[in-house]
């Protein structure tokens, strides 16, 4: 698929942008009940991440900070896989945890990566 490889740059930064747009509405459906409402009672724990998940959310997008934003996100779905879905059962497919498992994974690799162009800080 050589064709494609004029776009890898671009195609890593819709990667990122578009990850970090997903993710921050995890943040705004928990703190703001927008767009949907969260379903369940918010505690210290779900606050925590609600706010983790906007602010990093929006730094991922904008590329500010990524790399630690990233990692604080990527840190922070781990949690969530082991708190929240891993204790139901071990496998992702079976306990409701792809999405969580899935945005850990995409976060460490950006902020391994770094947030390459259209970023604030491209370093």
């Amino acid at each position: 698929m050589n064709f494609l490889d004029k776009y890898t740059e671009q195609a890593y930064a819709a990667f990122r942008i578009v990850a970090g747009f997903l993710f921050l509405w995890h943040g705004t459906q928990k703190l703001f009940g927008f767009p949907i409402a969260f379903p369940y009672p918010l505690n210290t724990l779900s606050t925590s991440a609600a706010v983790i998940e906007l602010v990093t959310g929006i730094l991922i997008i904008v590329g500010f900070y990524s790399r630690y934003a990233a990692f604080l996100a990527s840190g922070t779905m781990a949690v969530a896989y082991w708190l929240v879905h891993g204790l139901n059962n071990p496998f992702p497919i079976a306990n409701g945890g792809e999405l969580a498992a899935f945005y850990c994974f995409a976060f460490l690799y950006i902020a391994a990566k770094g947030p390459g162009i259209w970023s604030i800080n491209n370093k």
